[in-house]
């Protein structure tokens, strides 16, 4: 496929053409004097766009705003949801607007701005959003796709001296996201808690007839098969999200607001606000300052997709009567979960399989590693020296050196079970276990560049991120450990 200009990318526009009961077609509100501060080549060519487009005033016009995508169709999306598990009722895109959908040279492509302005899900919001929140999620949806997690993609960063009220006076930016789809948990429920079965099925046989087809493979001639692809969507889902749960958790990522209408019905890692990478590790650490009672810490993520998913599971019981057939499903979430982490962590400490004995293991580094505020990538990291010989580098990150050295023996003791060569072994682990990550300290420096016009840290660290197995020469400060001013951070959902 031919790389395109904008005019000649083939739009298709599946969610516009659902009820207008579903969205509001609005123009978006373009910001004065927009600067393009960063465009992602990589997402560009995911819709097939030719580089060169990126630096037009056409491209500029577009994702600040300005002017509609052609073939596109601007639109903000209407959704409920739970939020720290309270019912909120009605939300949707208050900042955001859907551009339109692109047929890319793999698979087709949602274009959505973020921080565009007002919408009638707005609320109390002024529809904007702050560079600092734009520039995080930014780099982390291409961090977490460097990672191989599962995620939205960003396409461009554009930024504006608009002013914008938070905490102090900050300036407006506009990022574009990329997804196959911005369908949530919470747009089910939308639907569900207005007792409209219509419109939710709707919304359903359009997921699944768009993202999974195979939730229709059942047989036919018999009563269950009408209610069948409801029960498998569900059951799909809870796949996905499970397993994004162990991605999660194995790269030391905390979403911060595991809201269900930030939830993604593709398991996508979806909507970047306080979220944060572990640095030195606590069980419960809590990334998010706004989540005081700690409801989204590290280690509460999985039990809190799972809650997730029973309110998806509730809103699809609208169109399955058969309860005990929903809850089947969703009692499938711990078993693949648990599969997958433990295949997951036992590929980090260099295990060629996991075994059930592996879980004590795990488990008594996990909390050596809390007492000891170790820091969670570079433990994970210099394991791999650690199994040749090298092991002061790993002993180091912990106060009590001891204790790290007893563990570290019994990790050795089981590689000596699999009989891998220790040179095979550190390779194995650290193709799994990343030396850059988006740390907060990491993105705080490149929020402070790109405050002054400079967008030079945000292309390091774009390209570090995106291999972050590999060493690369001159940037070991990139992998080192926080300096102390890290710890005064604070994320919050005000952004």
């Amino acid at each position: 496929m031919n790389a395109l200009s904008l005019s000649e990318l083939q739009a298709v526009n599946s969610f516009a053409a659902l009820p207008e009961a579903f969205y509001t077609r609005l123009a978006p509100r373009g910001l004065n004097n927009p600067r393009l501060l960063h465009a992602n080549e990589q997402a560009a060519a995911l819709i097939g766009l030719d580089p060169s487009v990126l630096t037009t005033p056409e491209f500029l016009q577009v994702f600040s705003g300005g002017q509609p995508l052609p073939g596109g169709d601007t639109l903000a999306a209407v959704y409920s949801g739970h939020q720290f598990g309270v019912w909120a009722g009605q939300l949707g895109d208050g900042r955001a607007h859907l551009l339109g959908e692109v047929q890319g040279p793999a698979g087709a492509w949602e274009l959505q701005l973020k921080g565009s302005g007002m919408t009638p899900y707005s609320r109390m919001g002024d529809g904007r959003a702050v560079l600092r929140s734009s520039v995080r999620e930014y780099l982390a949806s291409e961090a977490m796709f460097g990672l191989g997690v599962p995620t939205t993609r960003a396409l461009a960063l554009v930024v504006s001296d608009d002013p914008v009220m938070r905490e102090t006076v900050e300036t407006a930016a506009i990022v574009t996201r990329m997804s196959p789809s911005f369908v949530r948990f919470g747009s089910f429920e939308h639907w569900s808690s207005r007792r409209q079965p219509d419109m939710l099925k709707t919304l359903a046989d359009y997921v699944i007839d768009r993202y999974y087809p195979e939730c229709r493979d059942v047989q036919t001639g018999n009563s269950a098969s009408d209610t069948a692809p409801y029960v498998n969507l569900l059951r799909e889902v809870t796949r996905r999200t499970a397993l994004l749960m162990a991605d999660w958790q194995a790269v030391g990522f905390c979403h911060g607001v595991m809201n269900t209408d930030n939830m993604s019905i593709l398991g996508l890692t979806l909507d970047y606000g306080p979220y944060g990478f572990l640095d030195g590790f606590r069980l419960g650490h809590i990334c998010n300052h706004s989540d005081a009672e700690g409801r989204y810490s590290w280690n509460r993520q999985p039990s809190v997709a799972l809650w997730n998913l029973y309110r998806l599971g509730g809103s699809l019981h609208m169109l399955v009567q058969d309860a005990d057939a929903l809850r089947a499903v969703l009692d499938e979430f711990e078993a693949i979960f648990t599969r997958a982490f433990h295949d997951k962590m036992g590929a980090k400490m260099g295990l060629t399989a996991w075994r059930p004995e592996d879980e004590a293991l795990l488990d008594d580094l996990l909390k050596l590693m809390d007492a000891n505020q170790a820091d969670f990538t570079l433990s994970w990291r210099r394991l791999a020296d650690a199994t040749q010989g090298q092991r002061s580098g790993f002993e180091d990150l912990f106060i009590d050196r001891p204790a790290a050295g007893a563990w570290l023996d019994r990790l050795l003791a089981r590689h000596a079970q699999d009989g891998r060569p220790a040179s095979e072994t550190a390779a194995a682990m650290n193709g799994v276990n990343p030396l850059y990550v988006l740390r907060n300290h990491l993105a705080e420096e490149a929020i402070r560049a790109a405050k002054a016009g400079d967008a030079s840290e945000i292309e390091t660290l774009m390209k570090l991120l995106r291999n972050p197995f590999v060493a690369q020469d001159g940037f070991e400060r990139y992998a080192g450990l926080p300096p102390d001013w890290a710890g005064e951070i604070e994320v919050s959902c005000s952004s």
